[in-house]
């Protein structure tokens, strides 16, 4: 008989928030519509995405599953690797772990830093099909995409970019003068994207500093978001707006992005564990059984 209440953990990366399950002992089903209704904000625990950690069929050190709030299954998610990352190299008293996930296999690594995690999110695609775009583009630097009169477009010529899921980063001078929470689900869905994208208004502050703000493909405005961060990253570099190492400010806090000469892209930040809980799956309802890094409320 499959266990009535299964511990999780509460974790969040730059406030990109995070409920946790090992499952690598025993499976955990949920339905979309369970997930939806764990991660409600007013009636559920709450979070960006929904994390299971299952055993790896190609041999890695755990495999990372990940939902949206909304229930739908997505192939990365750069902050929940790093909070992965840090429980994984935690339990195996390693400065390395490798994660496989929807996506393929990334590695994170310690910093010296309890809290504060590297991960070599692989390499960035850029072909058309890749990432992908219903329409043929041959340079995705800037593709033909607008909101508004044609005459005086509100955002325009986004650079897209495929970082494990896809990305759309618009080029502002405000990050802030634009209603992303309006623009952001016309993006996401637009006919563009079959497969849905996240949407970015990035600021490019100084050769090295962005100032970034994300509507994420099935969750909405976020405080931050690491694929994000990196497709970015790399889509400033090749615009030639900045170097390949790039600090990224987003709402929850920085990001350090480097896009290496091996064309790999290696992230770092910090994590937090928020609370350790009990989830009862007949009734999905919650009790905090334990505080986490930062005592900010008590324990019922």
């Amino acid at each position: 008989m499959a266990q009535e209440r299964v511990p999780f953990l509460k974790m969040n990366g730059l406030g990109n928030d995070f409920v946790v399950f090992d499952a690598r002992q025993s499976p955990l089903k949920l339905s979309p519509a369970q997930i939806a209704r764990i991660g409600h904000r007013e009636t559920g625990i709450g979070f960006d995405q929904m994390i299971t950690v299952e055993p790896s069929p190609a041999g890695a050190t755990a495999f990372m599953r990940i939902h949206n709030q909304d229930g739908s299954q997505v192939e990365a998610c750069g902050n929940a690797t790093r909070c992965i990352g840090r429980l994984l190299m935690g339990e195996a008293g390693t400065p390395h772990v490798s994660i496989e996930t929807i996506a393929g296999l990334l590695n994170a690594f310690a910093t010296g830093d309890e809290t504060r995690i590297s991960v070599d999110m692989g390499k960035p695609r850029f072909g058309w099909q890749e990432i992908p775009l219903s329409e043929e583009f041959a340079d995705t630097r800037a593709i033909e995409l607008q909101i508004g009169p044609i005459d005086a477009p509100v955002l325009h010529s986004p650079s897209v970019v495929n970082v494990g899921n896809p990305h759309a980063i618009f080029w502002v001078e405000d990050v802030n003068g634009h209603e992303l929470e309006r623009f952001g689900p016309l993006l996401e869905n637009h006919p563009m994207f079959p497969e849905r994208a996240n949407i970015s208004l990035a600021h490019v502050l100084a050769p090295n500093e962005i100032r970034l703000r994300v509507w994420e493909r099935g969750v909405g405005l976020t405080e931050a978001c690491g694929t994000a961060a990196c497709a970015t990253g790399v889509a400033a570099a090749r615009l030639k707006k900045t170097g390949r190492e790039t600090l990224i400010h987003l709402p929850g806090g920085p990001l350090e992005i480097q896009w290496r000469d091996d064309d790999h892209i290696m992230m770092t930040g910090d994590t937090m564990i928020d609370f350790e809980g009990l989830l009862d799956l007949n009734t999905l309802e919650f009790e905090k059984t334990a505080a986490g890094d930062a005592v900010a409320e008590p324990i019922n």
